[in-house]
């Protein structure tokens, strides 16, 4: 309905002025959080109990940066812990990073439409994600339908949460273009795009276990292929080498921590 509309860019506007008064402290690490972390973030449990301390670090540090409120919901521990999880893990391999393109975060209970509807009956809701532009600019909306299965399902190389901040990364030199300068040093610029164009033909040509969304364009095949990198690193590796062995120095991870993958 169009009051969850209104209701929503209100509170972007909120995030906005907030944003722009200044930035909450740094809390410490709720002791609590970690058995959570346990139980439902696989890159998290594989990692060693120092980085676990580094990867706590990180989430609170984003947290203390970035506003997150719900939308007909009461926000919940685990979907702070979840997003916030899903903002550190692609780049968990860089001492530092900050998000310096998004100020704040609304979380939808369900999938959405274009409208940003999500309990509107005429327009198929088949959005779990966005990343703001124009009047939304630094802004994401997210759905806990889509964000909470992304960490559920272990085996499905989909993960809703680290494609949108993916596209954040991409987009923090202020284009979307699937090309990450930030990321990828200048010499790879071109084989990049060279292996992108060859990985997109082979999805298109239902030649590829690459989610089909990848094959839209630059950008979706960047956010996917990540999805996939992260969720299912060593099946990447076995199916698509060259495709992992270019993640792996954009994303400064060699999955050092990552046990061996055994799921079909």
């Amino acid at each position: 309905m169009m009051y969850s509309v209104i209701f929503g860019l209100i509170l972007l506007f909120m995030f906005y002025l907030i944003s722009r008064i200044g930035r909450k402290k740094v809390k410490p690490f709720p002791k609590h959080w970690h058995p959570l972390l346990m139980a439902n973030v696989l890159f998290y449990q594989n990692l060693s109990g120092e980085k676990q301390v580094v990867f706590q670090q990180r989430m609170m540090q984003f947290l203390s940066e970035v506003y997150i409120d719900g939308v007909q919901l009461e926000l919940q521990e685990l979907d702070k812990i979840l997003i916030a999880t899903s903002a550190v893990i692609p780049v968990f391999g860089f001492e530092e990073w900050h998000y310096t393109n998004l100020s704040g975060i609304l979380l939808y209970p369900d999938h959405f439409n274009e409208d940003l509807e999500f309990n509107s009956k005429g327009q198929s809701r088949n959005i779990g994600g966005i990343v703001g532009n124009g009047r939304f600019e630094k802004q994401m909306i997210l759905s806990k339908k889509a964000l909470y299965h992304g960490f559920n399902n272990t085996s499905d190389k989909n993960n809703t949460g680290i494609h949108e901040f993916v596209h954040l990364i991409d987009k923090i030199d202020d284009v979307t273009d699937g090309v990450p300068e930030r990321l990828i040093k200048h010499q790879y610029a071109i084989p990049w795009l060279k292996l992108i164009h060859k990985e997109m033909e082979a999805i298109n040509d239902n030649q590829s276990d690459i989610r089909k969304y990848g094959g839209t364009n630059e950008a979706e095949f960047f956010a996917v292929a990540s999805e996939y990198f992260f969720e299912r690193p060593d099946l990447l590796k076995k199916k698509h080498p060259e495709l992992y062995g270019m993640l792996v120095k954009c994303f400064n991870q060699k999955m050092t921590d990552v046990p061996k993958d055994v799921r079909p």
